[in-house]
């Protein structure tokens, strides 16, 4: 008796272990046994941690998840199981930028375009927005300054399959003094003491945001910024601000600002000392996305080609009215109001960017998509291969645009790398970006969730 017993609890035993004895043979998670429902083989793997590459390599996914990554021969692709055939290209964690604007597409003439398409937001232009950022490898987006109601519309269609996108993370509408002209009142809500900032912030929180942006916080009430700031956190949510002046930059600073957005627009030459402290001594902590690109993008497509605005792959999904009427509105871009203090500004871009780079805050890609001449198709490349330029390292780079954005979204443990347990958010480029990041142009395949979606 005492034998039988013990074979049955050893048989017990060997039934617990089967599953993790047979996760490496078969590309199987640890946590149990599922059944692969598509591979990506062959090509090489950028797995988003910044470790070597893995040549040859296979990505085994079960329904949404990733179940195993590894090199061909290590990982076996069970019988049955569709194969993307990945030989020719490298394979990386799908793209998260992390400051795009769905209600513009690039026009040159903000109320012109709101005259137009301002009631349209959530049923046509967000909708091609959002499509071409998933077409150009972006799984993952930050809204950055929307009508409350149309982003989180949009955002739940893409959560429920309805629409194709970028899984969003919203801010709504921008808080900050007033607004600048009275069409902006439904996305720039101003704020008019700390009681009114505190209801407002409370509002778009309990609506369904994600974080709160704030913009000319320099202009506000100390008490004001405080409200909006603490009643953010207080709920569990980050606060992303404007850096376009240093008291901007000051102010976010003194009341803990969690991320801070662009670099260049002011006319300093440099950012001062006492601003370098702050950042260095909150570094570990603080994100930064500089936006680097649309300035040089403007610049590049208003005096040096401006055969671009003819190629028809921004104007992917748009109705032919929309299409001409945004190629129209940017038929003169050195007429554009701010076009003047290009020159005195585009020498000063690389000068504040090192300085940033060298406090060690955590750089994250972001484009101001929608912005004049900033179109979705092809924002996030640019801003991209404008990080190489300018010095970051093309691995560095890739993690700006990957792993620090989704532990900044505090979804870490499903975006960001490729691995095991994490969402299959995974696109196939043409090349290697680590030689040349100019390739991230020529997205050839975008799986979201488990599903190929291009």
């Amino acid at each position: 008796m005492p034998h039988t017993l013990f074979r049955h609890a050893v048989r017990r035993a060997l039934r617990a272990l089967l599953p993790a004895l047979l996760a490496p043979t078969l590309g199987l998670h640890a946590q149990g046994p599922a059944r692969p429902t598509l591979a990506v083989v062959g090509g090489r793997v950028i797995d988003g941690y910044g470790g070597p590459v893995i040549e040859n390599g296979v990505v085994l996914i079960a329904g949404e998840r990733i179940v195993a990554v590894g090199r061909e021969g290590e990982v076996a692709v069970p019988n049955g199981v569709p194969v993307i055939d990945a030989n020719g290209h490298t394979v990386m964690p799908g793209l998260i930028d992390m400051h795009v604007h769905l209600h513009i597409v690039g026009h040159g003439d903000y109320k012109r375009w709101d005259d137009l398409y301002g009631t349209r937001d959530a049923t046509v232009v967000m909708p091609i927005a959002a499509h071409q950022l998933l077409m150009a490898g972006v799984t993952t987006a930050r809204d950055l300054g929307a009508r409350l109601d149309d982003i989180l519309a949009v955002k739940r269609r893409i959560a429920a399959g309805e629409i194709p996108g970028p899984r969003l993370f919203v801010s709504g509408p921008f808080i900050q003094h007033e607004a600048y002209e009275e069409y902006e009142k439904p996305f720039r809500w101003g704020v008019n003491g700390a009681d009114d900032a505190r209801q407002k912030v409370q509002r778009i929180i309990d609506a369904g945001v994600d974080f709160v942006k704030l913009i000319d916080q320099d202009q506000m009430t100390d008490a004001e910024v405080a409200a909006v700031v603490e009643t953010a956190h207080k709920n569990g949510k980050v606060v992303v601000a404007h850096a376009h002046r240093m008291d901007e930059i000051r102010v976010g600073l003194k009341h803990g600002v969690d991320d801070f957005e662009h670099t260049g627009l002011g006319t300093a030459p440099g950012y001062p000392e006492d601003i370098l402290q702050a950042l260095r001594e909150r570094n570990s902590a603080l994100y930064w996305t500089p936006t680097l690109s649309p300035l040089y993008t403007l610049y590049y497509t208003g005096s040096v080609f401006p055969e671009r605005l003819d190629d028809p792959a921004w104007r992917e999904f748009m109705p032919n009215a929309m299409a001409r009427e945004v190629r129209a509105s940017l038929s003169q871009i050195p007429h554009l109001p701010y076009y003047a203090l290009f020159p005195s500004r585009l020498p000063l871009l690389p000068t504040k960017f090192k300085q940033l780079r060298e406090t060690g805050v955590r750089l994250m890609i972001g484009t101001d998509a929608g912005i004049p001449a900033m179109f979705h198709n092809d924002a996030t490349w640019r801003e991209m291969a404008k990080f190489v330029e300018l010095g970051v390292s093309p691995m560095e780079t890739i993690q700006s645009a990957t792993l620090w954005p989704a532990r900044f979204l505090r979804r870490e443990k499903d975006l960001g790398v490729l691995a095991p347990g994490r969402l299959a958010d995974i696109i196939l480029v043409k090349g290697d970006p680590l030689s040349d990041m100019t390739v991230m142009r020529d997205v050839r395949v975008v799986i979201q969730g488990g599903k190929r979606v291009k």
